[in-house]
């Protein structure tokens, strides 16, 4: 979306816009510049261009990472701040290029979305089923985490619910401590939760920057904003996320 056709949008009522660099990886300045550059001028181009196409509403990505990766000591809400490191900053500016237009606009703070098909979780299930666990030193830091179906059904509530604007943390309403949650996908696969994994672990892979604002940030938000509407989640608790990103969770049966 560089440079979006002047008729991209003409005839449309809605945008999500979710695209951007990949954030896994070593954070080297390359890197973080092409994360940057991937997500700030570009959404506000597009939002620029949806304003001018008469588009109602602008519904973009964010993440927690907004509110820092020293953020687990209360639970944050959309009111807070935003709090310090690099993912943070690049979050305020996105949001902020997104808001600018003059439109309806929601910026959906994403967690760690728990998919059994791709992401975080088949990792940390790997690692669980080789004997180690999905623990990363004392495993004290909290995870604010989303199953993918809630979090498609926040973004399509943003869409269609007109007395939504502005920023929506897509979270459980149960953050979990990562120590929590490694316990959690153990008991579920029926293997020990023993061997936690040490820090240096992420940061031979991520570097420092990158294991800090990635595997071991601290982040505890919760949905306050979809709490205030009434909005149920199929998921609320991590051990029922698992389940069903899994395949283990169960089914009813007929008894006919």
């Amino acid at each position: 979306m560089d440079d979006p056709a002047p008729d991209l949008l003409n005839g449309v009522d809605g945008v999500i816009h979710l695209a951007g660099e990949s954030i896994m990886g070593r954070f080297t300045e390359e890197k973080k510049r092409k994360i940057r550059d991937s997500r700030v001028e570009p959404t506000r181009k597009l939002a620029r261009l949806a304003a001018e196409s008469g588009v109602e509403v602008f519904v973009g990505a964010s993440a927690v990472g907004y509110y820092g990766t020293n953020a687990g000591s209360f639970p944050h809400t959309e009111d807070d701040r935003p709090g310090e490191g690099f993912l943070a900053e690049v979050c305020d500016a996105w949001e902020d290029a997104a808001n600018a237009q003059g439109i309806r606009t929601v910026n959906i703070r994403t967690g760690l979305a728990l998919s059994g098909a791709g992401g975080l979780l088949p990792v940390l299930k790997a690692s669980v089923n080789a004997g180690l666990t999905a623990q990363f030193g004392s495993g004290e830091f909290w995870m604010s985490w989303v199953a993918l179906d809630d979090l498609t059904d926040l973004y399509t509530r943003a869409l269609l619910d007109e007395t939504v604007s502005g920023p929506v943390n897509a979270t459980a309403p149960e953050p979990v401590t990562n120590a929590e949650m490694s316990a959690a996908l153990a008991e579920l696969l029926h293997r020990p939760n023993v061997l936690a994994i040490p820090t240096f672990g992420p940061k031979l892979l991520l570097g420092s920057e990158g294991a800090h604002e990635l595997a071991l940030a601290d982040q505890r938000a919760v949905p306050a904003a979809a709490a205030a509407r009434g909005w149920a989640f199929r998921y609320p608790t991590v051990d029922a996320a698992l389940r069903h990103e899994l395949g283990k969770e169960q089914l009813l049966v007929s008894q006919a």
